[in-house]
């Protein structure tokens, strides 16, 4: 059994932001209109993909592409207004992404490994609050 790793999806989808943002941070209405229907294009496409699993796998699958869609919306309006708020908003959407698939994944196991696996899934959520509020507080950029 794998065991889940925020660390490793959070590090992707950082590397993704900083490109991302680094890459455009003026956009246009028409290139920010056409990034709004590529994540909606993609986001269907990856539902359809889930249409095909069965039981708990489609429900996880469901979840990664929910989540999927709802980073990268915070992802395009930190594109369009790279400000502290967008940031923050970024990383919770990251932060909520994580923690849904996380605790769907859990729904495969039983009892007490079950029990461990929802228990992972809600510290490593509180951690990631806990980090956002910190960075809030403090003014500093988030670096999730």
């Amino acid at each position: 059994m794998t065991t889940f790793k925020p660390g490793r999806w959070l590090a992707l989808l950082g590397c993704s932001v900083a490109l991302s943002a680094a890459q455009a941070a003026n956009m246009t209405k028409e290139e920010a209109s056409a990034e709004k229907a590529r994540i909606d294009a993609e986001y269907k496409a990856d539902r359809k993909a889930c249409d095909a699993m069965n039981g708990n796998a489609k429900d996880v699958c469901l979840e990664q592409a929910k989540g999927k869609e709802k980073v990268a919306r915070a992802e395009l309006d930190f594109k369009q207004d790279p400000s502290e708020r967008h940031r923050a908003k970024l990383a919770e959407a990251k932060a909520d992404a994580q923690y849904a698939v996380a605790k769907e994944k859990c729904d495969d196991l039983t009892g007490e490994q079950k029990d461990v696996c929802v228990k992972d899934a809600k510290a490593a959520k509180s951690r990631a609050d806990a980090d956002l509020r910190a960075a809030r507080k403090s003014g500093a950029p988030q670096t999730n």
